[in-house]
């Protein structure tokens, strides 16, 4: 049995969880999210907690079992708390600025980069080298995370670059003089 898997998932109060055959929907005080999950898995609420069954030991409904699981737990954890990944500018002259809807980011190139609002996330800037961006929805929050990260990643020579808050740069030495 999978150990991930076979854990249930408790629902904090406020959080409402409904199952229809392979779609569930999750609902809670930040928002609500919905996912169609394999038919196979069994997902049933009962006592407050989300447990997730499967059908037998085969390798297909093994992989699925924590997979379903973890998402599940992360769609629950989401419309209770949200998730927020933080972001560092790192560069002379590396900054950030928002207006409106739209973040401007100025990362040495000939032109400023704009970022466009995206549904369900929010992006907001405490400090000019500072990104923090919030959403209820895990998945869409990395991945908007790492198509900001991929505007101007770390480079290992100086470190400049946007990067995440607890990321660690590998730096490299750079070229000696001639002796």
């Amino acid at each position: 049995m999978s150990r991930i898997g076979r854990k249930p998932i408790v629902i904090p109060s406020g959080v409402e969880v409904t199952v229809d055959g392979a779609n569930v929907r999750v609902k809670g005080p930040k928002g609500s999210l919905e996912r169609k999950f394999h038919p196979d898995m069994r997902i049933v609420v009962d006592n407050g907690q989300v447990v997730v069954e499967r059908p037998s030991d085969e390798k297909l409904h093994r992989s699925l079992h924590g997979t379903t699981r973890s998402v599940l737990a992360n769609m629950v954890e989401g419309v209770s708390n949200g998730f927020a990944k933080n972001l560092d500018l790192v560069g002379v002259g590396y900054r950030a600025a928002k207006s409106g809807d739209k973040v401007t980011l100025s990362l040495s190139f000939s032109h400023p980069v704009v970022l466009e609002k995206e549904e369900g996330i929010e992006v907001e800037v405490p400090s000019p080298t500072k990104l923090i961006i919030r959403g209820i929805d895990k998945e869409l929050v990395g991945a908007y995370a790492a198509r900001v990260r991929s505007i101007r990643k770390p480079e290992p020579y100086k470190g400049k670059g946007i990067k995440y808050e607890n990321e660690r740069i590998r730096r490299k030495v750079g070229k000696t003089g001639k002796k």
